[in-house]
């Protein structure tokens, strides 16, 4: 891939992982193709990769890469044309007592107990519930990209955090983590509306939702962003709700 359009005229070099064990299919390994991480990127040339199906983890840029399973789908949201349904209205309007207030990414023990928090209830078992505050934050930097942090809070006391990173065309929803005492808010659901709304006032086209597992139902969340595009076949496709009903019912999940 040639990236001079966006002011370098190296080419950026890509490589493929060894094989691991999924992170979201059980009985099933994961490839990656990342980009060379030695290349100078930039939000630009991040935004580039972005629009080809990739995403970013600290400073590492990668895509699935699986020879024998097309399941992670790159999904986003065009936020010109969103139409929130009933249910995020009620979640919009149940939320209006919260402050939201957008920060560069920094350091914060506040951040980092919330986050353990969250680890502990929603996923004590994976490797992320036992980073320290050094690995949670290596985790969520990046030396190039333009990210931002957004603290949601009830009064003073911190509830939920979202991190999405800037780019020429959008934003990409990085990771998002919430007290669990306070899931009747459906602070995920509200932190994507935000973003969308955030995108907006930026006039900026889209909201990269990351990947969508049709056979996952914890990535079902995703698809009730609409209208919303999927990465198929080297390009990106509308879908109807009946569409994604459809998938999904395929798939049994």
């Amino acid at each position: 891939m040639t990236t001079s359009e966006h002011g370098n005229r190296r080419d950026l070099k890509f490589f493929i992982s060894t094989p691991s064990p999924c992170g979201y299919l059980k009985d099933r390994d994961s490839i990656s193709l990342f980009a060379d991480p030695k290349f100078p990127f930039t939000p630009a040339v991040y935004d580039l990769l972005i629009d080809h199906g990739f995403r970013r983890s600290a400073d590492y840029v990668y895509r699935p890469h699986c020879p024998s399973c097309h399941l992670c789908v790159p999904v986003r949201v065009p936020v010109e044309e969103f139409k929130p349904s009933r249910s995020q209205k009620r979640v919009w309007k149940r939320n209006q007592d919260l402050r939201v207030t957008t920060h560069k990414l920094g350091l914060k023990q506040e951040h980092f107990d919330l986050y353990k928090k969250y680890q502990q209830s929603r996923h004590s078992e994976g490797e992320m519930a036992r980073h320290d505050i050094n690995r949670y934050f290596e985790f969520l930097d990046s030396e190039w990209s333009e990210t931002l942090l957004m603290e949601i809070r009830d009064g003073n006391r911190l509830i939920g955090v979202a991190i999405t990173d800037v780019v020429r065309r959008g934003l990409s929803a990085f990771y998002t983590f919430f007290d669990p005492e306070e899931e009747q808010r459906s602070l995920g659901t509200f932190a994507i509306l935000w973003q969308i709304k955030f995108a907006k006032r930026l006039q900026l086209p889209w909201l990269y939702l990351g990947y969508w597992i049709s056979e996952t139902r914890k990535m079902n969340y995703k698809t009730r962003f609409l209208p919303l595009e999927l990465r198929i076949d080297d390009g990106w496709q509308r879908i109807t709700r009946d569409e994604l009903i459809a998938m999904q019912t395929k798939t049994g999940a």
